[in-house]
């Protein structure tokens, strides 16, 4: 993350967390930092504690280092100077980054959805010159404070990636992001093993136009009833026809880049992306209704687009002898749906790698079949289904291959797989197929 120059006291740091400041210094913090492994140097270090960590067994270490300070838990009897000692270190983080909102003069523009939330961050980053994201998926409640604290003093805005694995994260994550515009870029039947039902997840994704202040904009997919709410907020909608942004003829290269239409009351025209994949037209429509909602030149921003980055593992393609696309980040069923249809259109063969989709509760067989059936609707000459299959294979109707581990995975494909071929390897991060999609990259590649 960035050494921004907070320039910030440990005196000032104490009274903004209600902390206890044990020793002093007359040095000033540069920057905040929860991890002992990085450049600790002129640092305020906060001790975070996780079920399998605990950032107190790093506190004399990162001050040797260089660190300004450390943030510590009074029940952990730390003895160490200068330290500030808090009851919750997670609670001191969330207070540090919303000292730093307050200083904030910028717009702020937060992303929720169950997908598409990093790619329209990476998109909304290259769209608005000089803005600050995080360059990671730092979405939960330690990455959303750390992406605000890194914010550096001269950027045009920020751009924060939010989560939520239930209602009430992101209520909480709420004071330290305090938009100017909320976006959700859609809902679906992701997690519904945590929220229970479609109304609970809607809810919970809600609460991020909820946290905008009166006057703020939400920029909302069309034609999704669950979200449209009274508030103080206006609303720009992206989507279909009938929407304020309307995308169509998506169209992708044998990259599997997508070109489409995009039109809105100000401008109309063609956007190329240099991200693989069908969905990024429409998360490109959802970052062009910020351009909107912040009264930019949308014409300008949607040609940005065009020099996008787009974030690992997220339909990666990779050429060689074959081609890889390496989209094992995580799936679930609007983006497995996406990467298929984009490998479809994609020139070669097709062979479809995949693993488990991870937390759909009671749509999980529903969902397995449904997106083997497509599989084998969009002409797909192999389907090999690594580890558990809750219902893949059900829905190829042609015969599909198995493997119980990513060795034995590369030990099929490795007979399979011809020059030209395009493989899609795609699950959940629980899956762990990252290692099988690294491993044929480098096969490809020889």
């Amino acid at each position: 993350m960035n050494k921004v120059s907070l320039g910030w006291s440990l005196t000032e740091i104490a009274d903004a967390i209600s902390g206890n400041l044990i020793g002093q210094t007359t040095r000033r913090v540069k920057a905040v930092t929860t991890d002992s492994r990085n450049d600790v140097d002129n640092d305020l270090f906060v001790a975070l504690v996780g079920e399998t960590f605990d950032g107190h067994a790093f506190a004399a270490a990162v001050l040797q280092r260089g660190a300004v300070g450390v943030v510590v838990e009074k029940s952990a009897g730390i003895d160490v100077t200068p330290r500030i000692e808090v009851e919750s270190t997670q609670n001191a983080l969330a207070m540090l980054a919303r000292k730093r909102r307050d200083e904030l003069a910028i717009p702020v523009v937060a992303v929720t959805g169950s997908t598409g939330k990093t790619s329209t961050k990476d998109l909304l980053e290259a769209g608005i010159e000089g803005s600050w994201a995080s360059p990671r998926s730092f979405n939960n409640e330690i990455g959303v404070p750390l992406t605000v604290l890194a914010t550096p003093p001269g950027a045009t805005a920020l751009i924060v990636e939010v989560g939520s694995r239930g209602r009430g994260h992101i209520a909480w994550l709420a004071p330290i992001v305090r938009p100017d515009v909320a976006v959700i870029t859609n809902l679906g039947v992701v997690h519904l093993e945590t929220f229970g039902t479609p109304s609970n997840l809607a809810d919970a994704k809600f609460e991020l136009v909820e946290a905008l202040h009166d006057g703020g904009i939400a920029v909302l997919p069309y034609g999704e009833e669950s979200l449209q709410r009274e508030g103080a907020h206006r609303t720009i909608t992206f989507g279909d026809r009938g929407a304020d942004v309307v995308v169509s003829d998506v169209s992708v290269n044998d990259l599997g880049e997508p070109t489409f239409r995009i039109e809105t009351e100000r401008w109309s025209g063609s956007v190329s992306l240099p991200l693989a994949g069908t969905h990024q037209a429409l998360n490109a429509s959802a970052a062009i209704g910020v351009a909107a909602a912040l009264d930019m030149d949308v014409e300008a921003f949607a040609l940005r687009l065009g020099s996008a980055t787009g974030s690992g593992w997220r339909m990666d393609v990779h050429e060689g002898v074959y081609t890889v696309v390496n989209d094992t980040y995580n799936a679930n069923p609007q983006s497995l749906e996406s990467a298929l249809r984009t490998v479809a259109a994609m020139a070669g063969r097709h062979i479809a790698v995949l693993g488990v989709m991870s937390e759909l509760g009671p749509v999980c067989e529903r969902e397995h079949i449904r997106l083997g059936a497509l599989t084998d609707a969009l002409g797909f000459a192999e389907l090999l289904v690594v580890g558990p299959d809750h219902g893949y294979a059900a829905g190829f109707e042609r015969m599909s291959r198995k493997a119980t581990s990513f060795e034995d995975a590369a030990d099929t494909l490795a007979g399979i797989v011809k020059p030209g071929d395009v493989v899609l390897v795609k699950a959940s991060r629980s899956a762990s197929l990252d290692h099988l999609a690294l491993r044929l990259i480098e096969d490809a590649a020889s």
